[in-house]
């Protein structure tokens, strides 16, 4: 997994970039800039941002829409409150909250809960595979079956050629999709199999595809 790490603070930046790097692959930097090329060109799994990147609430904003933009799941590191930090954000709904003084198993608790999930959507496509049979259609081309129980079910979807849908798999969103076969547009971004995307909080996104495609999504937990 790929984590991109947003904070001005040198000292902060570098101690949460060491802890960070012993569970996943980390890139660090200081500015909303720096964070927006970045972004743009690479494809991040997670996003840890400081709200008041370079002093205001607006940098950590802008990071959070250009990560949503591209399917990428958020953590926001913030003195605030929960609240403060949902009222700063809104309509945009944060996928994870580190709240400053934290200890160091806080950051890593943080990591391993988007690790884990991002692994159980590779183990889903590499080595289970999709139920053969309780395909229910969802819409002209859509077809969602799910499999499992609780926390750990896993939804798959298909769509057929030139098939448009509402994304709904899990109506709240905060879900990992792992796109297998074929192509997927995502609210204008574009993602040929193999690919990873993340659905966010309150997100219904509209998807399209014009060769059909085949996914499958696990939810985040907490």
């Amino acid at each position: 997994m790929k984590v991109l790490l947003v904070e001005d603070d040198a000292s902060l930046r570098e101690g949460m970039g060491e802890l960070i790097s012993d569970l996943a692959e980390v890139r660090s930097v200081g500015t909303v800039a720096e964070a927006l090329a970045a972004l743009g060109a690479e494809p991040f799994e997670l996003v840890v941002t400081d709200l008041r990147i370079g002093g205001g609430e607006s940098g950590g904003r802008a990071v959070v829409e250009a990560a949503r933009r591209r399917g990428r799941s958020v953590a926001i590191v913030s003195a605030a409150s929960p609240e403060e930090v949902a009222r700063a954000l809104r309509p945009f709904i944060p996928d994870g909250i580190l709240v400053k003084p934290f200890q160091i198993e806080d950051i890593l608790g943080l990591v391993e809960r988007f690790l884990a999930v991002y692994r159980a959507a590779e183990q889903a496509a590499h080595k289970d595979g999709a139920p053969d049979a309780g395909w229910s259609e969802q819409g002209p081309g859509v077809q969602v079956v799910v499999s499992g129980d609780g926390e750990g079910a896993r939804a798959w979807v298909r769509l057929a050629r030139d098939a448009r849908w509402q994304w709904e798999v899990r109506p709240r969103g905060r879900e990992v999709v792992r796109l297998l076969e074929g192509e997927l547009e995502v609210e204008g971004v574009r993602y040929v199999a193999p690919a990873t995307f993340f659905v966010g909080a309150a997100q219904l996104p509209e998807v399209r595809t014009s060769t059909g495609c085949l996914a499958v999504t696990l939810g985040l937990k907490g």
